[in-house]
């Protein structure tokens, strides 16, 4: 099975758990085992996609107070971190897949790395789930559940698109065609050393 059908398949498994439960406050039970380290490593990273989508609809409620409205977006704040955290695990799990792959003379570097694809593709699961809800809600109007129908065909278009995309990447860097990088994302926000608003200025 290739990468991103193992990535597809677990991404709705997960989707599909937490629908079962249906809150932010879901208990996590993840299935695979440290033997299955890929597959735990994106259980867990769609798991934290899921509930973040979730915390974002409830933010965008018009009648949410201040006080929740700030708790959260601090949840949303931690959340990004640890999706963030969790994608350059994943990076650092390629590159070391890949480190006996050694590169082309001219070998090429891509924009984006293989674990920051994925999370595209993770997000893109949500997406299509929420969307293919929507394409039949029956409390919707016909003309929503067109619209929306139209634009889950785009998104499985994509998904489609970008897990080819994904899988000719992992290839080419096999091939040594394609150099293999991770790219730090250094978030600066959470850091108490590097946000002034969270050290003081006079230091």
């Amino acid at each position: 099975m290739s990468i991103s059908k193992t990535c597809n398949t677990i991404f709705q498994q997960v989707i599909d758990d937490y629908h079962l439960q249906d809150f932010v406050e879901a208990v996590k039970s993840n299935p695979y085992p440290n033997s299955k380290l890929f597959e735990k490593m994106i259980y867990d990273k769609c798991w934290i996609d899921t509930i973040q989508w979730h915390l974002e609809d409830i933010i965008r409620k018009p009648d949410i107070s201040p006080v929740e409205a700030l708790q959260i977006k601090r949840k949303i704040d931690s959340s990004n971190q640890d999706r963030t955290d969790f994608v350059e695990e994943l990076d650092d799990y390629f590159f070391e897949n890949f480190s006996n792959s050694s590169p082309l003379n001219d070998a090429i570097l891509n924009t984006e790395t293989p674990a920051w694809a994925i999370d595209r593709l993770s997000i893109l699961a949500l997406k299509i789930y929420h969307m293919n809800e929507e394409a039949n809600r029956k409390s919707a109007s016909n003309d929503h559940r067109q619209k929306c129908a139209v634009k889950l065909e785009t998104l499985i278009s994509q998904r489609i698109n970008l897990s080819k995309a994904i899988d000719q990447l992992l290839e080419n860097i096999s091939k040594g065609s394609v150099i293999i990088s991770t790219y730090k994302q250094m978030k600066m926000y959470n850091d108490e050393s590097l946000n002034p608003e969270l050290y003081s200025k006079d230091d």
